[in-house]
């Protein structure tokens, strides 16, 4: 039994945290990158600034508050996910100037995507084509992003944290309000900061209050895979998380 604690630094609504990055941290405590895919699942908003007791096993880890379960992470050695294909930095640099956030944000204050937060990833996916939807943005990690293992890398969470919101803007996120239900990660190695990265979400369809897609993140430099996502969306109204 340990702590888990998200600061109002990383939140994703203003009072609760961002999804990607309460998933990644709790990813960090079943496996270091690389790693097998892991799957975790938001049951509530995760509140910020309290310590919520985490219970751990061999494969999973499951974080409380006052009694309930926040969310819980567990390895999916045999889950197969498909990477969204890349595009060159050069039209994810022109695709940002599309981004959807930068008119409309239901959530501004977003540690990963938020137009209002000079201290965040500031990831800002604009369209690239549209069936499916695909989004892309680059991504430069900052010394503000290292982890404590290796530190000329971005953290695991951040890591996460940069596979989230570019798969809700390619779900639509501005004209269709949603949170993170479930993400599923597989990190093949960690974005070494300083270093240019570009990040893919695309739509994979809808179903009911359920909208799927995935992500990708890769390394400019060399093309290379770093690491993807599959993620459960659920959409919502603003002002409840608000």
């Amino acid at each position: 039994m340990t702590e888990f604690t998200i600061s109002a630094k990383h939140c994703g609504p203003p009072r609760s945290g961002n999804g990607g990055w309460t998933a990644g941290t709790l990813a960090a405590m079943l496996s270091d990158a690389p790693a097998p895919p892991i799957e975790v699942t938001l049951r509530l908003p995760p509140p910020l600034d309290v310590a919520m007791p985490v219970s751990r096993s061999s494969d999973s880890v499951v974080a409380e508050y006052d009694g309930r379960t926040v969310a819980e992470a567990r390895v999916v050695s045999d889950r197969v996910l498909t990477p969204v294909p890349p595009v060159a930095v050069s039209e994810a640099r022109a695709a940002e100037a599309s981004y959807a956030g930068l008119a409309h944000h239901p959530f501004p204050s977003c540690y990963v995507c938020g137009t209002d937060r000079a201290d965040g990833l500031r990831i800002f996916p604009g369209l690239v084509s549209r069936d499916p939807a695909r989004v892309a943005a680059t991504w430069t990690p900052s010394p503000s992003t290292v982890g404590s293992c290796d530190p000329a890398r971005a953290s695991l969470a951040n890591t996460w944290a940069s596979l989230d919101c570019v798969g809700g803007w390619a779900g639509d996120l501005a004209e269709r309000p949603m949170v993170l239900g479930r993400i599923t990660t597989r990190i093949d190695s960690l974005p070494e900061v300083g270093s240019l990265h570009v990040v893919l979400g695309e739509a994979r369809g809808v179903d009911g209050r359920k909208v799927h897609t995935a992500s990708s993140l890769y390394d400019a430099a060399t093309g290379r895979l770093v690491g993807l996502a599959q993620h459960v969306w659920f959409v919502i109204d603003p002002a409840d998380f608000s």
